[in-house]
């Protein structure tokens, strides 16, 4: 038997296995009928996005949608797999062949918040829709989902077992390394993925989401085996709480497209710092970095780095440490983009205008774009400048050690998949000019002789160390050192 089909059997997760009450399985042409209430809302706001500008008599049709939901808060992204059908070419001075339809395959990709819709990817093409033995169209590349209430996979398969569940990674990496796959290949994954369903309390709403998330848990397993094998650190890469999120999952919810995008405001160059840095330099312990926080299902790097920035300049200069607004930005702050991303640059620029920030318990976080409710008045916290830091890290050290935290924006390869230690991807893998996350550089210092930046990251304190990445320093790691930047305090 497959390794694939032992796995299954053992989570009780086949097809059919547990079918939902009063629901026969869809097969043959069935298969292409709507079957998920849910998936229709997000599915006929691309198509209507699709059919934006045509005429009534030239817009296409939705005909079937499968699709997959991420949640998180009060967001959702769908995942979605549509057949569009387009409508009939009846002018032959038009039409280049004479067919009566045309049908698509198109990969939407919808962000709902509280409601809202966003296409955030659109991917259309033609599709043979001759159906094949498991009711699924050529092409398609995604299980039809059958949404029903109550489906969680079942506690008892998933014991907690929190002490060994570092050392039953540590024992599956190098089976992963043989080709073919060992004969206990599906009881290792099986153990693994019961422990980070229970270590991060996971729950899927049905069979197909939960077979399609282990099948996801495990190559993400392999990818962090194979970034593990190639990082020239001391990192640890494997299970977090991103492991059941696919690459493309991972970057639409939670990085920032927009910081390799758009160059943003142009900021001074800040003076450099004549001293040589000392050896090593943290704020955490000198008062000037608040507690980790978590951006949630958005991509508010941006808003984080800068505001982590901000506390530590008012601290230095005026001695209270302040956790401040990350919403403010969100809400306020037109230029940039709140969840779909933004640049540090354009935020100081903002933080100008409307004349200060807020603290966090003043304007609290919600990890959506609201309406802009700043009040000048309750705004405890204002920035006279920004400024522009050196690219070189020796200079980067110096200014931080004497000026404060700085901003800086990253290539978040291997983040996925981080746990401790100092990441060192090689360079192609970890392009500056790939740079797609916005972080804070609270430190510096050596761990065994290896240099590494402190960074302070914004995906909660169950993430990394205690909500830490740690970087080489000295190579230009990742694009550490292409776009430090700082607000000023006077």
């Amino acid at each position: 038997m497959a390794p694939w089909l032992q796995l299954l059997l053992l989570l009780g997760l086949l097809l059919g296995a547990a079918p939902a009450p009063n629901k026969p399985r869809a097969v043959g042409a069935q298969a292409w009928e709507l079957a998920s209430p849910e998936l229709l809302g997000p599915a006929r706001f691309a198509l209507e996005i699709y059919n934006r500008g045509r005429a009534a008599g030239a817009r296409a049709a939705l005909k079937a949608v499968s699709g997959r939901v991420r949640r998180a808060g009060q967001g959702s992204l769908y995942s979605l797999k549509a057949t569009l059908v387009e409508p009939p070419c009846n002018d032959p001075t038009v039409c280049q062949l004479p067919v009566s339809k045309e049908t698509l395959l198109c990969s939407f990709e919808v962000l709902d918040e509280l409601g809202k819709h966003m296409l955030l990817r659109r991917d259309c093409g033609p599709v043979d829709t001759k159906i094949t033995g498991a009711g699924q169209p050529r092409g398609a590349g995604m299980a039809q989902i059958r949404l029903h209430s109550g489906f969680n996979l079942d506690s008892s398969l998933f014991q907690p077992n929190p002490d060994d569940r570092n050392d039953t990674f540590s024992s599956f990496l190098p089976l992963l390394n043989k080709d073919p796959l060992p004969q206990d290949f599906s009881v290792k994954m099986t153990s693994i993925f019961k422990d980070f369903v229970t270590a991060y309390n996971r729950t899927y709403e049905t069979e197909e989401e939960a077979r399609w998330r282990m099948s996801v848990f495990a190559s993400n397993m392999v990818r962090a085996q194979k970034i593990q094998a190639l990082d020239r650190g001391t990192a640890q890469y494997g299970v977090t709480k991103f492991s059941d999120l696919t690459e493309e999952e991972f970057r639409t919810i939670y990085l920032n497209p927009l910081l390799k995008e758009e160059p943003g405001q142009k900021m001074p160059l800040a003076k450099s710092i004549s001293d040589l840095p000392p050896p090593e330099w943290d704020w955490r312990s000198k008062g000037a970095v608040t507690k980790v926080k978590d951006q949630g299902m958005c991509g508010s790097c941006w808003a984080f780095s800068v505001t982590g920035n901000v506390e530590g300049q008012w601290f230095l200069k005026r001695g209270a440490l302040l956790s401040l607004s990350e919403q403010e930005l969100l809400d306020c702050d037109k230029v940039d983009k709140a969840c779909l991303g933004g640049l540090p640059s354009n935020a100081y620029s903002a933080i100008k205008i409307l004349g200060g920030l807020e603290t966090e318990d003043d304007y609290s976080y919600r990890g959506h774009l609201q309406t802009c409710n700043f009040s000048a008045e309750k705004a405890k916290v204002y920035i006279n400048d920004s400024v522009e830091l050196s690219k070189n890290e020796q200079k980067l050290a110096a200014w931080l050690a004497k000026k404060g935290p700085v901003s800086v924006a990253i290539n978040a390869f291997g983040m996925q998949f981080y746990r401790h230690g100092i990441s060192h991807p090689l360079r192609p893998l970890c392009s500056p000019w790939l740079i797609d996350h916005a972080v804070l550089l609270v430190g510096f210092g050596n761990r065994s002789a290896v240099p590494f930046w402190a960074i302070k990251n914004s995906w909660g304190t169950d993430w990394g160390e205690e909500g830490y990445y740690y970087l080489h320093r000295g190579s230009g790691a990742c694009g550490v050192n292409t776009m430090a930047s700082s607000a000023v305090v006077n």
